[in-house]
């Protein structure tokens, strides 16, 4: 099977976790073309990313790229955002507006859109009533698949049973999976699920925010947002021997941390969703397409991931 890795961009328009800086985006254009000559054919966004007025910078930046993108090479790929179900977006038309902003946003090019996250634990209707909306706006004629994000395996159940009733399929899930995501035994679940309906299951945060990616030998003083400098310093200790199976796998294979905690989600046959901001970081993770991890080196990480004792935080706005 054809390994597939996507390009994502919560970064691109983020001042508050990613110190984004509007000087950067002739490195933002950079990644994002060196991504598509590197066979990375999906890009992820959503119409919530970007900081307070910058909302929408993300879509934005990418629809003004798309715009310099030969016809091929925009074919090939894929764009897909997700739409926040903000509490006043309601019903069967709450989607109506945010849609057609995400779609001028990004040029026309919106290939898959996802709800960015379940609102079954304190509005089950809301949800319902804004996949309806996805639902009639394919039933006009717009041209997209339906996706999900933050999903549990009990509601996403529910959900496939709900859109087969509209004669719509889901064509992808989207949740965090990494060695560090919490509740991996769920995250299975959710999986098996995708794979038993032909759903492509997306790893989101497949690097931990980075932290997978630290030297378990080096103190590394790089500039960082204050939140991430925090992050990192509370999750330094109890990921040390996890980081240590990651650098010794890293260095037979001559590849870096990244690339191996990549190669970890997609040995079990996921989409990782890697943020990248820099040329660089996109020659890195493309050397992924060029190896596997073997059965001795997987279970090895899967060993130290489980007896790792602090995970990521849960998202809290994941269903069960």
């Amino acid at each position: 099977m054809k390994k597939k890795i996507g390009l994502g961009t919560w970064s691109w328009g983020n001042k508050f976790f990613w110190n984004y800086k509007s000087a950067n985006d002739d490195d933002l254009r950079e990644t994002y073309n060196e991504a598509l000559k590197r066979g990375f054919d999906l890009i992820d966004t959503a119409d919530s990313y970007g900081t307070g007025n910058l909302q929408g910078r993300s879509e934005s930046l990418i629809g003004k790229f798309l715009l310099d993108t030969p016809f091929a090479q925009k074919k090939r790929i894929q764009i897909a955002t997700k739409l926040a179900p903000y509490p006043w977006r309601i019903g069967d038309k709450g989607f109506n507006k945010p849609f057609l902003k995400s779609l001028e946003r990004l040029n026309n090019k919106l290939d898959i859109v996802q709800l960015h996250w379940s609102t079954a634990t304190y509005n089950p209707m809301q949800e319902l009533g804004l996949l309806n909306n996805l639902c009639d706006l394919k039933d006009q004629g717009f041209d997209f698949q339906i996706g999900l994000s933050n999903i549990g395996p009990k509601r996403l159940q529910k959900l496939l049973t709900y859109l087969s009733m509209r004669d719509q399929r889901l064509k992808s899930v989207q949740i965090q999976f990494s060695l560090l995501a919490p509740d991996l035994q769920k995250q299975y679940q959710v999986k098996k699920i995708c794979e038993e309906n032909n759903i492509d299951f997306f790893a989101y945060s497949p690097l931990s925010f980075g932290i997978l990616c630290i030297d378990p030998d080096k103190d590394e003083n790089r500039e960082r947002s204050f939140i991430r400098n925090v992050l990192f310093k509370r999750y330094k200790k109890p990921t040390y021997e996890l980081r240590r199976c990651l650098k010794r796998i890293a260095k037979q294979r001559s590849v870096s941390q990244a690339q191996v905690a990549i190669n970890w989600c997609c040995y079990q046959g996921t989409i990782p969703l890697v943020g990248m901001r820099k040329k660089s970081q996109v020659l890195d993770v493309s050397n992924v397409f060029k190896w596997n991890l073997n059965k001795v080196e997987f279970n090895s990480l899967q060993e130290a991931s489980k007896n790792c004792l602090r995970k990521m935080p849960k998202n809290p706005f994941s269903s069960v």
